[in-house]
């Protein structure tokens, strides 16, 4: 015959411990060995050990036998062994430490799904911004039955099968004890009403695809991958939950000389060999039109010129920033007779370049 554990040690608890210490640590053990949660080896018998030993200490006339005596107490107070234990009631208590084995509830209304969207903007749409018309298909709520799936004029039956709970119960007696199961109904699927007259619609469903065109304003100043996000534009919710939301995720095309950087603009200014020496003035694009734009002489290869507020505007605050006119001496890949001559009579000016 194996030898019983000592109790306190079953159930991991000091020998002083409180009848709620007790509580907690067999609610805890009995959680988790309990063959319904467990189908490990083993997982049974260590089940039925910390039953008898809460059996034993949750009890005072029994545990403060069993602190006197060990497991030799009287036979009348622990009966023979195991087998003497009332199992009649662990499942009433199991349920109170546990609410029941519950694997379904009432289902809820729930949100529908979120839609997401791509679009391309140009150059300048994100410098002025815009307003962009965009065709989605998506779920909408029947427009005959508004959703509920039944033929106008009539209404949802309770389910007879549950009685309009979603749910089925069924208490299951065992030599453990008594176990609630709670699972979703299956006739209503959990809804607790069935159709008896379906919408000829929407066959029921209470949901019909739609083809929508919205108009959707881009702010200016987005960038590339900003997401705009329109609430309730989405699919329709069921059991009268809410729409989803539309995300709508920009891309911005490339320009044919403007390249930005965060709310600047970079344009890359080409000047001859001339210009660039003895200075000029030329007409620089921006994104609103064209501004004058003065060369120094003897302006060099990478020099920058700032042009204040002609860039994208900022997506939060008010201003814009700045176009970087940068300077790039074009040098010529073909010469005249005349130039060729004209370009030597100057290099023998100059002299060989400073470094």
């Amino acid at each position: 015959m194996p030898i019983k554990r000592d109790y306190y040690e079953v159930l991991g608890i000091p020998r002083n411990a409180t009848d709620e210490d007790i509580k907690r640590a067999f609610r805890k053990l009995a959680f988790k060995y309990h063959p319904d949660h467990n189908h490990e080896d083993g997982a049974e018998e260590k089940f039925k050990e910390v039953n008898e030993a809460f059996q034993v200490l949750c009890d005072p006339d029994k545990r403060a036998a069993y602190d006197r005596f060990g497991h030799g107490g009287p036979e009348e107070l622990f009966g023979r062994g195991f087998e003497g234990f009332d199992f009649s009631g662990f499942g009433d208590i199991f349920d109170a430490f546990f609410g029941g084995v519950t694997t379904a509830t009432r289902q809820a209304p729930r949100r529908g799904a979120d839609l997401h969207y791509n679009t391309a903007i140009t150059f300048e749409e994100v410098a002025l911004g815009c307003e962009k018309e965009i065709n989605i298909l998506r779920t909408e709520n029947c427009s005959l039955c508004q959703g509920i799936g039944c033929k106008p004029g009539s209404q949802p039956a309770k389910c007879p099968s549950c009685n309009g709970t979603g749910q089925v119960r069924r208490v299951q007696q065992s030599i453990f004890g008594r176990f609630t199961n709670i699972t979703t109904c299956p006739r209503c699927h959990g809804e607790g009403r069935i159709i008896t007259e379906p919408c000829p619609q929407c066959r029921g469903t209470g949901k019909e695809k739609r083809q929508r065109s919205i108009l959707v304003k881009i702010p200016a100043g987005v960038d590339e991958d900003s997401q705009i996000r329109l609430r309730g534009e989405g699919q329709a919710g069921t059991r009268g939950g809410p729409s989803g939301d539309l995300y709508i995720t920009l891309a911005i095309k490339q320009h044919e000389f403007f390249q930005r950087d965060g709310d600047d603009i970079i344009y890359e200014l080409p000047v001859n060999f001339a210009q660039a020496a003895l200075g000029t003035e030329v007409e620089v694009p921006t994104l609103d039109s064209k501004t004058k734009l003065k060369i120094p002489a003897g302006s060099q290869t990478g020099k920058v010129f700032r042009l204040k507020n002609k860039g994208i505007p900022h997506l939060h605050r008010r201003g814009r920033g700045d176009q970087l006119v940068t300077l790039r001496v074009v040098t010529p890949d073909s010469l005249t007779k005349k130039q060729r001559q004209l370009f030597q009579e100057l290099a023998d000016t100059l002299g060989p370049a400073k470094s």
